[in-house]
């Protein structure tokens, strides 16, 4: 059966990028592939007979609050792509894969802020996508709170973070049940295989520890994107 061409489409892609020394292959891929992210979720929407009336970016960048405070976050607004490109492009262009200290990262601190990100909530329908990149496990949520930098109003425990991201038979009150999606490129190890495991609407990849995911491949979003819209 032909799609209904005429649905808005509108997606909201929020990633979480480890950007500690070893993620330079990740980030430079990121780099490389900003400006044309949008022209190629098209062409794999258009293979599906679907097109896409929105589409708006947002980065949050992480490192380690328990190693350096000052820099463990970056997080942007979102951007409407393409007419932002060039904005989108120049926050990537300028993140650098370096420091962190030794594992594990701040990443569910990265984690929380993307749920809680103001997602669109109009047009016929809606995609809501989290990606975390990270090759690393990740510190306990509150780790570093002591920071002046520490993003306010977070999550005390994991359990907490999963309520905040809602049950499969509920709609939290940030994330739209039928419209969210998280997809984890992290190695086999906590909290990535518990989260995997247990949250509803989650994709994982697993990459190896400390490998920087040079395995890593931006067409498995784009899959995944195009096939859940």
């Amino acid at each position: 059966m032909a799609e209904n061409t005429s649905f808005k489409y509108a997606v909201d892609l929020a990633f979480c990028i480890d950007v500690t020394g070893s993620m330079a292959p990740v980030l430079d891929l990121v780099k490389n592939s900003a400006i044309s992210l949008h022209s190629k979720i098209e062409a794999a929407m258009a293979l599906k007979g679907k097109s896409i009336s929105q589409l708006r970016i947002r980065v949050i960048a992480f490192r380690d609050f328990a190693d350096r405070a000052d820099n463990a976050i970056h997080a942007s607004d979102f951007w409407t792509i393409p007419d932002q490109t060039e904005e989108f492009a120049a926050f990537v262009k300028r993140l650098d894969a370096t420091d962190g200290g030794d594992e594990p990262e701040s990443a569910l601190e990265a984690l929380a802020l993307a749920i809680n990100s103001p997602w669109e909530r109009g047009l016929d329908r809606r995609r809501h996508v989290i990606i975390v990149f990270t090759d690393a496990s990740a510190h306990p949520l509150g780790t570093g709170s002591f920071a002046a930098t520490y993003p306010p109003n977070m999550p005390r425990s994991q359990d907490e973070l999963f309520e905040m991201w809602g049950y499969k038979t509920s709609q939290s009150a940030t994330m739209e049940h039928a419209a969210k999606r998280l997809l984890i490129f992290a190695p086999d190890t906590t909290p990535w295989n518990v989260i995997a495991n247990d949250w509803n609407s989650t994709v994982y990849f697993a990459s190896q520890a400390g490998r920087g995911m040079e395995e890593f491949e931006l067409d498995e979003i784009i899959e995944v994107v195009a096939n859940s819209v």
